[in-house]
């Protein structure tokens, strides 16, 4: 499409710019763009209410319609984390492992941007304004891809971040959103190699496996969040139900709430009519097997695609199994390697949890719902990469950065 070979174009070019300016001069727009944003909020919100009334009109709720409204509060909060960007380190420039060779070279790595960043996401807003953060401080140019139903919202984001480039002498291209929303623009990013040095998509797992089926650009495959509670039977029955409660329904639409529990046969008669009371008090459905509907009148017989369902709303998978074996191999057949808990007291009960599941994130006894970039004292994360190359988990500030080695010679040759 040509608006794609146009924005690739300058996004190519905006690149070699922002590549070497200096962590005071990033700072300094992201500072702006974050004062701007609370200035900015009534527009914003106009652009939002806007965004809210089409996505009515088009049938969405639940989920999608949390994600995509944004508030008063929601705006300074994403301000603020802008504010955090800016206080911490700029990886840029750092060099690593220096040393000397008996030939008398100098051979060491220094960190530099990854170059243009290609973002496919749908319906938060607040993901356009972290992934140009996170961006900028890196030195990485982004050319972010919405869905239609945020479109005003993230060009008025745009819109601010531009500014404020343009305030600083920047070119305001280092930030860049496609307005063609079709199905067709986001099939050509795909393929969009001579310009994008990465692309991430962020969204459901429609889209994320479409783009990682589909790109000839290099992919880090992020965010579907089948997540797993597992009760082992060494639990504190009081801290199970917390988690538990906590990981479903703090924010059921993200990527990191549980939308699976497991639970020790050893346990399961006291354990889960304590959680499912709990449960039932936060509207979640449960899907069970046969022992879960024994024990919790409410729930309703599970199917084999429950196992692995991304609800990504109130409702969750039960299942009693009878061991932790059995626990861990359940999470890795039907885990998407993201985030998993374990509740118990017993620390090999714990270390063997920790060892054997195969995710980004593991826990002993916490909910799932702290695997974020803030959470984590990285900062806003451009996603939570659940492969393992070249970064895996809250992709913050040095997961947007790749090595180039420098050599320092005195006139050294190879015989």
């Amino acid at each position: 499409m040509k608006e794609l070979i146009e924005i690739g174009k300058r996004a190519k070019e905006a690149s070699k710019e922002l590549a070497h300016q200096n962590t005071n001069q990033k700072n300094k727009v992201l500072q702006m763009v974050a004062d701007l944003l609370e200035q900015s909020a009534p527009a914003i919100l106009e652009a939002n209410a806007a965004d809210l009334k089409q996505g009515e009109a088009l049938g969405l709720k639940g989920a999608i319609v949390e994600r995509l409204s944004l508030s008063k509060e929601k705006i300074k909060g994403i301000a603020e984390g802008l504010r955090e960007i800016v206080q911490l380190e700029d990886p840029i420039g750092e060099i690593e492992e220096m040393k000397k060779r008996p030939n008398g070279l100098m051979i060491g790595k220094k960190r530099v941007p990854l170059g243009v960043v290609g973002v496919i996401y749908e319906s938060r807003p607040n993901v356009t304004a972290d992934v140009a953060a996170l961006c900028i401080k890196t030195g990485n140019v982004c050319v972010l891809r919405g869905g239609k139903e945020a479109f005003r919202s993230n060009n008025a984001l745009v819109e601010i971040f531009q500014n404020a480039l343009i305030e600083f002498g920047l070119d305001p291209h280092i930030v860049q959103l496609v307005q063609d929303t079709s199905r067709e623009s986001a099939v050509a990013m795909m393929k969009l190699n001579e310009y994008l040095d990465i692309l991430i998509p962020r969204g459901g797992a429609g889209l994320i496996q479409a783009v990682v089926q589909n790109s000839t650009v290099p992919v880090i495959e992020t965010g579907v969040g089948n997540c797993h509670v597992y009760v082992d039977e060494a639990a504190d029955l009081e801290k199970a139900v917390a988690i538990v409660y906590n990981a479903k329904t703090h924010r059921p639409g993200v990527c990191n709430a549980a939308e699976s529990l497991l639970i020790h046969e050893k346990v399961a008669g006291e354990a889960l009519p304590s959680i499912g009371f709990s449960l039932k008090m936060g509207e979640v459905e449960i899907r069970g097997d046969q022992h879960t509907c024994d024990l919790v009148p409410e729930a309703i017989p599970a199917t084999e695609e429950d196992w692995s369902a991304e609800y990504l709303d109130l409702v969750i998978s039960s299942k009693v199994v009878g061991s932790l074996e059995e626990a861990v191999d359940h999470i890795n057949k039907y885990g998407s390697k993201h985030s998993e808990s374990i509740v118990t007291e017993n620390y090999s009960h714990a270390q063997y949890f920790l060892d054997r599941v195969d995710a980004a994130a593991v826990y002993v006894n916490a909910s799932t719902r702290f695997t974020d970039g803030f959470e984590f004292g990285y900062g806003a994360e451009i996603g939570i990469s659940t492969q393992k190359l070249h970064a895996r988990g809250p992709m913050g500030l040095k997961e947007l950065t790749t090595n180039k080695y420098i050599i320092y010679g005195s006139g050294q040759i190879r015989e």
